[in-house]
């Protein structure tokens, strides 16, 4: 099965780190956020991919066509110009790379990648979100919903500490950011049908996949959601992507399946 990856955003909200390169890019313990989520699919048994470019897109294809010699043990004579390649630790991806416009929202993006998934169901997610989720839990759980979508949904740290405060205000329970809130949310890491592609017919360039196509699939009483109380995390900022590196240096990388 495919797996799509959106890695076109302009990550607006990281600027510290995306004016030069994609969102994507942002290295994690040394490899690029898009490398750990392919990881993450790779480890469970999914390895063939179609990235969805926008923003920077030539810097994820130089990467990858690059990828063979980054990660081999190579010897170069330059006046033959030969290179030998004595050892490789190469992923076994396979990586369909398709420009999906600068500018393009994601609704547009998914659309454009419809031929590439041959007609099949295919998997989608963020280029900025790392889990351990359960693939093929995941997988299952879609099959037997009979959907045409289904997502991953969480529920995110409380941010702030909970009182309860008496009318005298006087406070007789304090909680110092509750585990979550009770509010799940939408994760990513989609399981999809053919059938969402009736949903993107039109012009969807300017659309978000969330806005208008994923609602109206929900209204039509067609989107399931797979319950993952696991390790979640996005790289919205660029305090996500310090706490994500802490936790990789730190040997607690919990999205690490391999």
């Amino acid at each position: 099965m495919k797996v799509v990856i959106l890695a076109g955003g302009l990550g607006t909200r990281l600027m510290e780190e995306t004016e030069s390169r994609p969102k994507p890019m942002v290295e994690i313990g040394g490899k690029p956020i898009l490398w750990h989520i392919m990881k993450i699919y790779e480890s469970q048994g999914f390895n063939d991919f179609v990235i969805c470019l926008g923003y920077k897109g030539y810097q994820i294809k130089e990467y990858f066509l690059n990828y063979y010699l980054y990660n081999s043990d190579v010897t170069i004579e330059l006046d033959k110009n030969k290179v030998d390649v004595h050892y490789s630790q190469s992923e076994s991806f396979k990586i369909t790379l398709i420009d999906t416009g600068i500018n393009t929202n994601t609704a547009g993006r998914i659309k454009r990648i419809k031929q590439y998934t041959e007609g099949k169901p295919f998997m989608l997610t963020y280029g900025d979100g790392l889990s351990n989720v359960n693939i093929n839990s995941l997988l299952d759980f879609h099959h037997a919903s009979g959907k045409l979508a289904s997502l991953t949904t969480i529920q995110m740290p409380g941010r702030y500490g909970q009182l309860d405060i008496d009318q005298n205000g006087i406070v007789s329970r304090f909680q110092e950011k509750p585990d979550d809130d009770g509010q799940w949310i939408n994760g990513g890491f989609f399981v999809l049908e053919q059938g969402i592609f009736d949903y993107l017919e039109g012009d969807m360039d300017q659309i978000q996949w969330e806005k208008k196509p994923l609602l109206e699939i929900a209204n039509a009483g067609q989107l399931a959601a797979f319950k993952h109380r696991g390790f979640w995390k996005g790289m919205d900022a660029l305090r996500d992507r310090i706490e994500l590196e802490d936790l990789w240096q730190k040997g607690k990388a919990e999205w690490k399946l391999w």
